[in-house]
């Protein structure tokens, strides 16, 4: 997670990300409690999901693995690293 407590929970093919993972975006870290290097192994997790995966996060629009693969500025950073 991005903070102590957040949680995601999984079953076959949906994710419900809390606020780790947006369409377009990820979690914050600046927030009490904030954890950037959490945060990253949380997203590093995520990633290893089928791509067809759908996503809710904690806010916003759902979207997909994949997607968010192709798309979010801040995980195509993470996957070129």
């Amino acid at each position: 997670g991005h903070t102590p407590g957040g949680i995601t929970i999984t079953t076959p093919g949906l994710l419900f990300a809390g606020d780790v993972l947006f369409a377009g975006s990820i979690g914050r870290t600046d927030l009490p409690g904030g954890d950037q290097e959490a945060l990253i192994g949380s997203l590093h997790r995520l990633l290893q999901y089928p791509n067809e995966t759908r996503v809710f996060p904690g806010h916003g629009l759902d979207t997909m693995i994949g997607r968010e693969k192709l798309v979010n500025p801040f995980i195509k950073n993470m996957v070129g690293q």
